[in-house]
């Protein structure tokens, strides 16, 4: 029988999960080369101020661009998000190399 694991590694496509990552690195990397007063950057950076709710905390959308960028970028990812050109060279050694890939169970 033929695995999805199996398809992937054949096709050596992006999984759905690798591809959401990828996409959402991008887009957090075009946000924060944006001019401080466009409308995306004040949504990004802005702080609502509320509390969070007891127990468990859900993630956040930034604590998953941090913990991607830093599969990624490792140490001192955020710096190198200004410099497209570097930061598209990354993201393109990320997914040749299939860095983001989490095992399909």
């Amino acid at each position: 029988m033929l695995t999805n694991k199996d398809i992937y590694a054949r096709v050596k496509k992006p999984t759905t999960i690798e591809a959401i990552r990828l996409n959402r690195l991008c887009w957090f990397a075009h946000v924060q080369r944006m001019d401080e007063n466009r409308i995306p950057k004040r949504v990004l950076c802005m702080n609502l101020g509320t509390t969070r709710l007891r127990g468990r905390p859900r993630n956040r959308w930034q604590d998953e661009v941090r913990e991607d960028g830093s599969i990624v970028g490792g140490e001192g990812w955020q710096e190198k998000v200004h410099n497209r050109e570097e930061w598209k060279k990354l993201l393109r050694m990320a997914r040749n190399r299939r860095i983001l890939h989490m095992p399909m169970e």
